[in-house]
């Protein structure tokens, strides 16, 4: 019998409709479009509006995506993973409330919480589950609502982060496609450099945290900068050497949309010419936990059965990671 192996089979995605172009963002706060497109390469970020309407919801939509694409009952879906750095509330997983009301009855479900490489983590969650033997189908999804978070009177971190969501559907496979390799990381001297400060059990919520804007997401750039160039091409490129990949045989990069600079600087290390990194940042913005499956999404057509992927991210705590993947499908 042949090793089951874990394949991507399926795509969806959603992003809000209201757009918040860098030129909005100059009637907010000290910048320019010049500035901010220099500095990160992000035009425009999509924003869910809706007060009434949380992470859960992106998430819910992005997997009707998939489901409505590939045409599958959700009674066949046997668990849901959710990586998310903003979950509907405290306690009750987000996760849950996804699966039930997408109509996933028969899995259960958890969320994962490693910032912005959360979907990279979990990807190599959801194929130990379908290697296993005993999983089939694995939906994967990223979403994140970082508006909640983002205090839109600090230039430093309001031009960079927007919201969407992303799903992708694991499957076994016997040819031998999938995700082959991996390299996961973590260190916790990240841990002040990029977080928010109060609303968890060190500093609980209190009048005197909201008022003093604990509950925003804080940013060092220059620290989070500096080490997600180097710590993203560290691993792309060692990941590349121990599977004898070249720059011919690796069809894709698929990064983590934080920052332009960033994501060309894993390019060179990795010595793949701009027409084979995945780029929508643009468009998106930095979407956290969603950036990484709704390239898959933008990009699903140009995808053929066999092509080398490289996933790379780098997020708060600090959190960052390769995976090598072959791709399974035509579309």
């Amino acid at each position: 019998m042949s090793k089951i192996t874990a394949a991507i089979t399926a795509v969806g995605a959603y992003v809000p409709d209201f757009v918040l172009t860098n030129k909005m963002l100059e009637s907010m706060v000290d910048t320019n479009d010049e500035w901010i497109t220099t500095r990160t390469g992000i035009k425009e970020r999509r924003i869910l509006k809706d007060k009434d309407k949380g992470t859960s919801y992106l998430a819910i939509q992005a997997a009707k995506d998939l489901l409505q694409k590939r045409n599958l009952d959700p009674k066949e879906i046997d668990m849901v993973i959710m990586a998310t750095a903003t979950p509907d509330m405290p306690v009750a997983i987000t996760s849950a409330y996804v699966a039930t009301e997408i109509g996933a009855i028969n899995a259960f479900s958890y969320d994962l919480v490693a910032a912005c490489s959360s979907f990279l983590f979990g990807m190599s969650t959801a194929a130990r589950y379908i290697e296993s033997g005993k999983y089939k189908k694995v939906l994967l999804i990223g979403a994140d609502k970082m508006s909640s978070i983002i205090d839109y009177e600090d230039r430093t971190t309001c031009i960079i982060f927007g919201d969407g969501g992303g799903a992708v559907l694991f499957e076994p496979n016997q040819e031998g496609l999938g995700l082959q390799d991996e390299i996961l990381r973590t260190d916790g001297i990240g841990r002040q450099s990029l977080n928010i400060e109060a609303g968890g059990s060190l500093l609980p919520a209190s009048a005197e945290t909201v008022a003093n804007k604990k509950h925003y997401v804080f940013q060092d750039g220059q620290t989070v900068f500096k080490f997600a160039v180097s710590n993203m091409a560290d691993v792309s490129e060692k990941i590349m050497h121990r599977n004898g990949l070249s720059n011919d045989s690796v069809q894709w990069l698929v990064p983590h949309q934080a920052n332009k600079r960033i994501i060309d600087a894993t390019a060179r290390r990795m010595q793949l010419n701009e027409q084979k990194v995945m780029m929508n940042i643009d468009r998106y913005g930095n979407t956290t936990s969603a950036t990484l499956p709704l390239l898959l999404n933008d990009y699903e057509k140009q995808l053929k059965k066999g092509d080398n992927l490289v996933f790379a991210s780098f997020g708060g705590g600090f959190t960052w990671g390769s995976i090598y993947l072959t791709w399974a499908y035509n579309s």
